[in-house]
C-alpha cells in the first residue's frame, strides 16, 4: 500500500514537472495563451503574452489599452476579423505588428477561436506568438529574391509582380501615376571598349543615381541589361515628373571615373501616364512608355518623350523634353 502511495505521489510530481516544462517551452518559443470574456472584454493572459507586448506580469491589462498597441493597419484588420468571428462563430488567424510601450516594434501571429455557451458566443481564446525574427529572416530572403544583385534596385521579377501582374490594383496599394522606362545610351560601346567590369561599374553608379533621384517612388527596378523602370506616385503631376526625369538624365550624363578612365553615359526616357491611378491596363501602359522610349532614342537620345493613349509619341502635344542637352542641371 505504501509503495502505491509513493508511486501515485511520484506520478503527480512527474505530471507537475511536465506541465511546468510545457509552460516554460511555450515562453521560450514566444508563445502565450489568452482569453477574452465577451461580456465585459476582460482579458486573461499567460506569461508569454505579457512578454510579447513588453509588459510586466503584474501589469493590469485592459483591452482598450492593448488594442492601441497594434499599428493602424493591423488594428483595423484584427477588429474586423474579431467582429466576424463573434458574429459567425468561426476562428481566424492573422499576423499583426505591434508597438510596445518602449517603442519597439514586434510582429506576432494571432490565432483565435470562439467558445459558445448557453446558446451564445461567450469567449474568444487562442494563442499569440512572437514571429519578429521569423519575419526578419523572411523579409531578408524576399529582399534577396526581389533585388538585382548588381545595382541593389528591384529586379524584373519584382517589377512584374508589382506592375505587369496587376497587383498594384489591389486594395491598400499606392495608386500609380506613371510608368517611366529608361534605357542607357552608349552602354554597349563602354562594354566593348573597356570590358564588362567597366560596364558593371557604370550600372552600379546608375543604380545609385536612380535610387537617389526617385527615393520616394513605389518602385525603381532594373528590368534588363541596361534598361530600368520607375513607377511614380499618382500625386506627382506630369510637369513635376518630367522635370524630375530631366534632372535624372542630367545626372546620368555626368562622367563616371573608373580605374583612371572617364566613362561617359547618357540615357533616354519614355513616360506613360496612367489614365486611372486605380485601374489601368499594364500591357497598354507599358506599350505607351516603350514606344515613347524608342522615339526618344530615335530623336537623338538623352531625351524624354511622353507617350499618349494611341501608343505614339507626340512631341508637338507634350513637348520633346531634352535633358542635359538643354542645359538642365542635376
Amino acid at each position: 500500500m505504501l509503495h502505491q502511495v509513493i508511486g501515485m505521489q511520484d506520478a503527480a510530481a512527474v505530471k507537475c514537472d511536465v506541465n511546468a516544462l510545457f509552460a516554460q517551452a511555450f515562453v521560450q518559443a514566444g508563445i502565450g495563451a489568452w482569453t477574452c470574456d465577451l461580456a465585459d472584454n476582460t482579458l486573461a493572459w499567460t506569461p508569454g503574452v505579457y512578454d510579447i507586448f513588453g509588459l510586466a506580469k503584474t501589469d493590469r491589462v485592459d483591452r482598450r489599452d492593448i488594442v492601441k498597441l497594434y499599428d493602424d493597419q493591423s488594428r483595423e484588420i484584427m477588429e474586423r476579423l474579431r467582429a466576424e468571428a463573434i458574429m459567425h462563430g468561426r476562428p481566424f488567424e492573422m499576423e499583426a505588428q505591434i508597438v510596445r510601450p518602449d517603442g519597439q516594434r514586434r510582429w506576432m501571429r494571432l490565432r483565435a477561436d470562439v467558445v459558445r455557451e448557453n446558446g451564445r458566443h461567450s469567449r474568444l481564446f487562442g494563442l499569440k506568438q512572437d514571429i519578429t525574427d521569423e519575419k526578419q529572416r523572411w523579409d531578408a530572403l524576399r529582399s534577396l529574391a526581389e533585388r538585382d544583385p548588381l545595382t541593389g534596385l528591384a529586379n524584373r521579377a519584382r517589377y512584374e509582380d508589382l506592375f505587369l501582374n496587376g497587383s498594384r490594383a489591389q486594395p491598400g496599394v499606392t495608386p500609380l501615376g506613371a510608368l517611366l522606362l529608361i534605357d542607357l545610351d552608349n552602354f554597349k560601346q563602354i562594354n566593348d571598349q573597356f570590358g564588362h567590369a567597366a560596364g558593371d561599374a557604370c550600372l552600379k553608379m546608375v543604380g545609385q543615381r536612380l535610387a537617389s533621384a526617385f527615393a520616394d517612388a513605389p518602385l525603381v527596378a532594373r528590368i534588363g541589361g541596361d534598361e530600368f523602370a520607375v513607377l511614380s506616385h499618382a500625386d506627382t503631376s506630369p510637369p513635376a515628373l518630367k522635370s524630375q526625369v530631366a534632372r535624372l538624365l542630367a545626372s546620368l550624363a555626368r562622367p563616371i571615373a573608373w580605374q583612371g578612365q572617364t566613362l561617359v553615359l547618357g540615357a533616354s526616357a519614355g513616360i506613360g501616364f496612367a489614365p486611372d491611378p486605380y485601374c489601368y491596363d499594364a500591357d497598354d501602359l507599358f506599350a505607351i512608355a516603350d514606344k515613347a522610349l524608342y522615339a526618344a532614342k530615335g530623336a537623338g537620345r538623352n531625351a524624354i518623350i511622353v507617350g499618349n493613349a494611341q501608343i505614339r509619341a507626340f512631341p508637338h502635344d507634350f513637348g520633346l523634353e531634352i535633358g542635359a542637352r538643354h542645359g538642365i542641371q542635376p
